[in-house]
């Protein structure tokens, strides 16, 4: 009984720790930036009774609560795609992008952005699942014929080389206006989901996260590899296909009403790992969902204080918060064994 407490406290302690910063960071996005709105009054406005300071009731209801709930789940989504990817392939540097889904993302956008004169947020979400699903496709036909994941992974990353050099191909031909475009939206922002693009965007991204979250017993068996997986009676073929999906899911989701948002996948599960010390995926998967959402609301809070004129880039905001944490994980060695 002592241990049974003692291991429900380690696990409570995240769990609060988490939920209660999350909650801190989201009022704060909630009030702060370009102009600053009183806790209480944005308090009345989020529970229907309406400032009267009519651009107040804008800013939070038409601007800043869309963006704080998209950075909320945008950072969730992201976060989970990269846990069930360095358990999948048993490589703590494994991401949404390394399978090549994110870029596959980036070149539907691209040819949208670059080579069709109007482009309206549907054509782009469209465009941006359409490149997404070619790309899950061909990896998909990949892993019928490749049953070792370290291959799968390498072929994923030379699928991404490939989906990157046509956009450089793209934005060499294309003119100055379209470019810039594009690299404007390249760069990320949490902002760019509005309130009536907002529903759209949190069905997908819960459908993704329910389909991970019941991939936990999965997730555990394959800690211990294929062969105990298969002795457990998992599927591994099937079990591998619906990770995939679930990743692509929700890695096309946050790209296509966001933009490529870089660093959050790779580092929020280490940091998740290290609060917990542990690699079980009933404590670890929730835990990553709280810090992913976390991390997102942080640099989006950043981003849009740290500059009076405007919002700074949200990739430059994430690299600054997520290349120490991978630093780190790469010189303490005795963190890169989690799978075992």
């Amino acid at each position: 009984m002592k241990r049974s407490k003692t291991g429900s406290r380690k696990y409570i302690i995240p769990y609060i720790a988490t939920g209660v910063t999350l909650v801190f960071l989201f009022l704060a996005n909630i009030v702060a930036g370009p102009v600053k709105i009183p806790l209480t009054d944005a308090l009345h406005i989020l529970f229907g009774k309406l400032s009267t300071q009519q651009s107040w009731n804008q800013i939070v209801l038409g601007s800043r609560l869309p963006q704080a709930v998209t950075a909320l789940l945008g950072g969730a989504a992201l976060a989970v795609s990269g846990l069930q990817l360095q358990t999948l392939f048993s490589n703590p540097l494994a991401g949404p992008s390394i399978l090549g889904i994110s870029d596959g993302a980036n070149l539907g956008v691209a040819l949208a952005m670059l080579y069709i004169s109007t482009t309206n947020y549907i054509t782009i979400i469209f465009a941006a699942f359409f490149g997404a699903a070619v790309v899950l496709a061909i990896i998909i036909w990949f892993s019928r014929k490749v049953r070792n994941n370290v291959m799968l992974l390498i072929i994923g990353i030379m699928v991404g080389y490939v989906a990157s050099s046509l956009i450089s191909i793209l934005n060499f031909n294309a003119s100055a206006d379209k470019v810039h475009q594009y690299v404007m939206w390249g760069m990320g922002d949490f902002g760019s989901v509005s309130m009536d693009k907002l529903p759209w965007f949190v069905s997908f991204c819960a459908f993704g996260l329910i389909g991970a979250l019941l991939l936990v017993k999965p997730l555990n068996a394959l800690l211990l590899g294929d062969s105990y997986a298969a002795n457990l009676g998992i599927n591994v073929k099937q079990s591998r296909l619906a990770i995939l999906l679930v990743t692509s899911l929700l890695t096309a989701t946050v790209t296509a009403f966001c933009g490529p948002i870089s660093f959050i996948g790779l580092a929020v599960p280490h940091i998740a790992r290290l609060l917990l010390n542990r690699s079980d995926h009933r404590h670890l998967l929730p835990v990553t969902i709280l810090v992913g959402s976390v991390i997102a609301l942080l640099c989006n809070l950043l981003a849009n204080i740290s500059s009076a004129g405007g919002s700074l880039p949200l990739n430059a905001i994430t690299s600054i918060v997520g290349a120490p944490v991978i630093i780190y994980v790469i010189m303490s060695r005795k963190r890169l064994h989690y799978f075992n």
